[in-house]
């Protein structure tokens, strides 16, 4: 049996020891946290939504960040300050426009067929993270955004997802705590929403019931495939663990440490933030929607957890490895919720923020390296939890048809899938 390194333990590195360990891989998870699931992967959206597989790439969204850099509330905000990897990731993202309706269709393909897979982990291992199949709502307030809407649905047909439009009077139907005037929405009734931290923690706790070993508090140093991993412990040790082959689901750092293996992994971390509503109150839980939704003009989606958690997330903050929680950035996020939904008491929110591992064509990279024995899980943006059990599962085939081979034969290039 072969004894295969999985580097991170969000969202992705946990599907992805899942999909090993149920190919009977010996896997052990490192992960520089004491727990899994607490950066990225620890207070998202909320959302399963393969109706928000729309690529960023098109000249609509370079025109609007240009015009918000003088706006610290901008819904998307590209700081002026700039870095080499900055400007090289951005060539990059106006290079793929031309590709963007192919980009979406394919990652909107991508979704529907992930969605299988979780949904049949969750069940299989009981997991409870607070799950509503009650579909998502994008909302849309004036014309030029519907009609976009119904281009993009147009899409998302092509990838396997159906989207129908709804009249405002049909909107209110689908969630009548939603206040506002709206022209129109589009809404998949195919789409759910849950907590992605649940989530995680409970496929790692079924990871462990598979014989996944969680080595927690252990920062990678460095990687010799077909060799060893060295990491640095909590309390400061340097331990050397031998290894077959890795899988670097590292996130943002994943750029970093594949530069150490001659590979160009060009993720940027993309800021996002989140604020969960305590609804403390009988008129809070009352006021608070069920439906998961999206404002697509203000980059905010929404979703309701359990009777007493309502978070609201997004934004697009482009800062670099900045984690700075800021109040100009959260102010938005409130006076949404203050203006969709005025009954619910706001006096309980707990901000947060996290770095989105973006790939500037928007499309994951999950597949081998160069060097035999590395594979790549990372950079889904901001489509982690959707995209993340089928990226695992195609890592996980690659992975186990290396454990077949030896390590030493060349395999074939590194691919990206969307």
């Amino acid at each position: 049996m072969k004894s295969i390194a999985v580097i991170g333990g969000g969202i992705t590195g946990v599907t992805t020891a899942y999909a090993l360990a149920l190919r009977g891989l010996d896997v052990t998870l490192f992960e520089r946290h004491a727990h899994p699931a607490m950066e990225t992967s620890f207070a998202n959206g909320g959302q399963l939504s393969a109706s928000h597989a729309e690529a960023w790439n098109s000249w609509s969204n370079v025109r609007k960040g240009l015009g918000w850099m003088l706006r610290k509330d901008a819904p998307l905000l590209v700081r002026p300050a700039p870095s080499w990897h900055k400007l090289c990731w951005f060539a990059e993202f106006l290079s793929a426009i031309p590709r963007y309706g192919d980009t979406t269709v394919s990652i909107a393909r991508l979704a529907v067929e992930a969605r299988r897979h979780l949904f049949a982990w969750a069940q299989a291992e009981d997991i409870d993270f607070d799950l509503r199949r009650e579909g998502i709502l994008h909302v849309y307030r004036d014309k030029a955004g519907f009609e976009h809407g119904g281009r993009v649905s147009a899409l998302l047909a092509q990838g396997g997802l159906m989207r129908r439009a709804v009249t405002p009077a049909e909107m209110r139907a689908i969630e009548p705590a939603l206040q506002g005037d709206y022209y129109g929405g589009h809404f998949t009734d195919s789409d759910s929403s849950g907590d992605i931290h649940k989530f995680t923690l409970g496929l790692a706790r079924a990871c462990a019931r598979h014989g996944v070993r969680f080595l927690c508090g252990h920062e990678v140093q460095s990687v010799t495939p077909g060799v060893s991993i060295t990491a640095r412990t909590a309390g400061g040790e340097i331990v050397e663990y031998p290894i077959d082959a890795a899988v670097i689901c590292a996130g943002t750092a994943s750029r970093a440490l594949a530069a150490t293996l001659g590979d160009r992994v060009n993720v940027y971390p993309v800021k996002g933030y989140s604020i969960t509503v305590g609804l403390n109150t009988f008129g809070s839980r009352g006021a608070a929607p069920t439906v998961s939704l999206v404002d697509d003009a203000l980059k905010l989606v929404a979703s309701r957890f359990g009777q007493d958690r309502f978070r609201v997330a997004g934004t697009a903050e482009f800062a670099g490895f900045d984690r700075e929680i800021r109040t100009e950035r959260i102010r938005p996020l409130v006076d949404w919720v203050q203006r969709s939904f005025p009954g619910i008491d706001v006096s309980d929110v707990t901000p947060w923020a996290g770095l989105r591992p973006m790939m500037p064509d928007m499309q994951p990279r999950a597949g081998p390296g160069m060097l035999p024995g590395v594979f790549y899980n990372t950079g889904h943006g901001h489509l982690g939890w959707t995209l993340s059990a089928a990226t695992a599962e195609i890592v996980a085939d690659m992975v186990a048809q290396a454990a077949s081979m030896h390590y030493g034969e060349r395999m074939r290039p590194s691919r990206r899938v969307a």
